[in-house]
């Protein structure tokens, strides 16, 4: 039995500017599992923000229908929102980071990224910059 893989990861100065090109990479189509979804949130996100061609926008756009098609039909929401602690405990699991992990990217002593994960003490506004720019998204998610 073939196995599936994930893609590797792609960078979007090494990406085609025509549709065929990117199609040759990763052909858009319905995302049927959860290796089918890594692949194409992978593609989108060599993609995502970046000023694109025409062909790029369109390809982008497709594989944005069919994350969005999955995710709908098979990714449970949380039905609140996370805490900014929550937020942060999941992105640095997703990323295998420790407390002493976060406390060297914050720049503080090493004592105070578990007092952070154990809610004793609270993230400050240069703390959250820093937190949003490492992770990639906005600083909303840690206030």
């Amino acid at each position: 039995m073939k196995t599936k893989t994930t893609v590797p990861k792609y960078s979007f100065k090494n990406l085609p500017v025509d549709y065929i090109g990117l199609i040759a990479l990763l052909s858009p189509r319905p995302i049927r599992d959860a290796v089918d979804l890594a692949n194409a949130e992978e593609m989108a996100r060599a993609l995502a923000g970046f000023d694109l061609s025409i062909d790029q926008a369109d390809y982008l756009e497709a594989l944005s229908v069919f994350i969005e098609q999955y995710e709908r039909e098979n990714v449970k929401w949380p039905r609140k929102r996370p805490t900014p602690l929550e937020s942060l405990r999941h992105l640095m699991d997703e990323r295998q980071m420790k407390a002493a992990d976060l406390a060297r990217l914050l720049g503080v002593h090493r004592t105070l990224g578990g007092m952070i994960l154990r809610g004793e003490r609270q993230l400050t506004v240069g703390h959250i910059k820093i937190l949003a720019k490492h992770f990639g998204i906005a600083a909303t998610y840690f206030m």
